[in-house]
Order: C-alpha cells, then sequence, then structure tokens
C-alpha cells in the first residue's frame, strides 16, 4: 500500500499539484470581465472573479483577501495574474504578493494604470498569461507519494441516502489516504451538531477536543435545508451523524478556522465554516486542497476553478435524472447489492485516476468559475 502513488508537478515551495492553472484573478468586482477575457484566450488559464474587493473592512474585507490569496496559493496553481481596478481598498499589489509567498510567478496591474483602458487591460493580461502558459506546458508530471495530497470532504443536497451510502464509502478513502501519510479536511461545523460528542472522542488531545466542542456553546439550532428535509431527513442530528461518516474513523489532528491551512500534521482536520456548498469547497480549495469528494444525495453540478471535485452520488433516483452530473454511482449499494466497501474501491481508483490528471464531470462541464465567501 505504501508504494502507491500518483504522477503530479512538482512546486518550487515543495508542494505538489495535480493541476497546472493558471490563475487569473480579479482583486475587485469591477476587474471581473477583463480577468474573464483574459482567461478565455488562454489554455490553462481559470477566472477567479467575485462581487467584492471594494468598501469592505473587518472581518469581511479579510475573508474575502485571505481566501482570493489561499485560491491563489493552491498546489494546482502553476502561476497567478491578479487584475485590480485602481481605486479599490483590496490593493492588486498586495495580494499579488501574499500569494508569492507559495514561491510561484505571480504578476499583477490595475487597469486605471494601463494605457488603452479595458481593451489595453486585456491585450496586457494575454500577454503576461501566454508567457505564463509557455512554461506550463515546459512542465512533466512526476511520481509522488499520496502524503503530498490534501482532500477536501464536502456533502451538499444531503438526503436520506448519503449516509448510508457516498457517505461512508468517502469515509473509506479518507482514511486510506492517511494511512498513505496524507490530508483529510473535514468542514461545515454546523453539520456536525448532535454529533461533535463523537468527533471530540476522536481528537490526538484534550485541546483538540476542546476545540472541536467550543463552537457548539455559542451555536445551537436547525442545520437541514429544505432540499434536506423533502429528501427525508428527519432530524439535525440525522444529518449530523451522515455528514461525519466521510471522515472515517481516523483521529483528527486539529481545527482550522475559516481561511486558514492545516498545520505541518497530515492527517484529519476539521475546518470551522458554515456549510454552504459553494462557501465549503471554495475554503477548501483555498486551504490548499489539491481534490475534492462532494458526496450528495439530491444532486448538485457546481465545480471549482482550481481543485477539481469529484461527485458521487447515493440515491437511485437521482443517479437515473442527474446521471451525467456524476463521477461515482453510489446507489448501487441500494439497487444492486453492492458494499460500501465496493464503493469505496471505485472512488479510491477514480480519485487515483483524478490526481494523474483524468478530468471530473464538472471540469468537462465547464463548471470551473463557482466561488463563495462566507459573511464578505
Amino acid at each position: 500500500m505504501m508504494d502507491e502513488g500518483f504522477l503530479g508537478y512538482s512546486r518550487s515551495n515543495g508542494k505538489v499539484g495535480i493541476r497546472n492553472k493558471i490563475a487569473v484573478i480579479s482583486s475587485v468586482v469591477c476587474a471581473n470581465t477583463v480577468a474573464r477575457r483574459v482567461a478565455e484566450k488562454i489554455d490553462n488559464a481559470v477566472a477567479i472573479t467575485h462581487p467584492h474587493g471594494c468598501g469592505q473592512i473587518g472581518r469581511g474585507f479579510s475573508y474575502t483577501f485571505n481566501i482570493l490569496a489561499g485560491l491563489g496559493s493552491n498546489p494546482n496553481v502553476y502561476g497567478a495574474l491578479v487584475i485590480g481596478l485602481g481605486c479599490e481598498n483590496l490593493f492588486s499589489n498586495e495580494l499579488a504578493d501574499k500569494i508569492r509567498e507559495s514561491k510561484k510567478p505571480v504578476e499583477s496591474f490595475n487597469i486605471q494604470e494601463i494605457r488603452g483602458g479595458t481593451i489595453g487591460a486585456i491585450e496586457k493580461g494575454i500577454e503576461i498569461c501566454k508567457d505564463f502558459d509557455k512554461k506550463v506546458k515546459d512542465l512533466k508530471r512526476e511520481f509522488f507519494n499520496f502524503s503530498h495530497i490534501t482532500l477536501g470532504l464536502e456533502c451538499g443536497g444531503s438526503d436520506a441516502t448519503s449516509g448510508l451510502t457516498a457517505n461512508p464509502a468517502l469515509g473509506i478513502v479518507s482514511d486510506k489516504l492517511v494511512t498513505l501519510g496524507g490530508t483529510s479536511i473535514l468542514p461545515e461545523f454546523a453539520e456536525w451538531g448532535g454529533a461533535e460528542h463523537l468527533l471530540s472522542k476522536r481528537a490526538i488531545n484534550e485541546e483538540v477536543a476542546e476545540k472541536i466542542k467550543e463552537p457548539f456553546k455559542r451555536f445551537s439550532g436547525e442545520n437541514r435545508s429544505p432540499g434536506n428535509i423533502a429528501g427525508g431527513l428527519s432530524t439535525p442530528e440525522e444529518k449530523s451523524l451522515g455528514n461525519i461518516t466521510k471522515a472515517g474513523k481516523s483521529p483528527i489532528q486539529g481545527v482550522i478556522k475559516y481561511t486558514e491551512k492545516p498545520g505541518e500534521k497530515k492527517g484529519l482536520w476539521l475546518m470551522i465554516e458554515p456549510g454552504l456548498d459553494v462557501i465549503s469547497v471554495t475554503a477548501l480549495a483555498a486551504a490548499g486542497a489539491n481534490i475534492i469528494v462532494f458526496t450528495t444525495g439530491r444532486g448538485t453540478p457546481f465545480g471549482n476553478p482550481v481543485a477539481p471535485v469529484i461527485k458521487i452520488c447515493g440515491n437511485p433516483k437521482t443517479c437515473e435524472f442527474m446521471a451525467n452530473n456524476f463521477d461515482i454511482d453510489a446507489s448501487k449499494i441500494i439497487t444492486n447489492n453492492k458494499t460500501i466497501e465496493d464503493i469505496s474501491v471505485l472512488l479510491w481508483k477514480k480519485l487515483k485516476d483524478v490526481c494523474n490528471g483524468e478530468k471530473t464531470i464538472s471540469e468537462k462541464l465547464g463548471f470551473e468559475e463557482d466561488i463563495g465567501f462566507w459573511g464578505a
């Protein structure tokens, strides 16, 4: 087992990417169109755009800055271009400097400082990214072990099948990755409620256990969406018990806050953030997840600009209606006498294939511009 590995791209900071993206990041909403126009002209480029960056203060500003910096620093990103307007308070050069700490090539400019306005800015951005793209195409994949993989564990559109099929199959895969020296991150703290005592028992020490329990001293309430209820999740506790099966049985190394990254210890980590699908996946990618597995019962189509998202569904009806949105059909546990272990084997193989370059369904469908921010 310890000989298992994948072919990835070495980064100057010691990280390893499974994709070679050029991130074209708008520092402010006013630069979104220019960023998109640049990215659409470059083979390996993705636009990272958003409705923020101007007039923000305090926590909202910090969240926007740190999420954008985290996405630009993700191991799957070869290099980044940050485009600002020039009068916003989220400065493009400061965001570029933060991303540059990950030791990757980064450029930035402001539209207001480019002769020719938006047309001139688009031309300049394309010129910069063409240079990046030449270098991207020269890079070759090398063999690495799975200690270089950080896996995001996400669910959305959950229903009564999720905790019986896709979630526990993902838990087995997460445990295998941890055994191989990798890292997994479980977000969505609001969806641990009623099961936090089970997670805290898996903490490596009392300090970590207290960090798991602490949010629930301040937070209580319903964590089911209308779709969850319609899908047959009878109580918040039922949803939580199903949710945490995504994290398998591995010891919990620590708890990170929204916009933070796991520490040096490999293994399973928890993330305190709200449990909204796009926000969670964005936070996982910003925390350094090379790859994300998204379990669902009712179905969901979105992806992520920098981290491939594998979709696995356990509801037979949804797998029939939305078959072209899923990489793995876990409903066979219900309909075809397959076991959770059988599906976990398929999911592990899919994870390895995606790490080696195979595109996920979300990537093939072009779902690569979906990001969200918490409280921004």
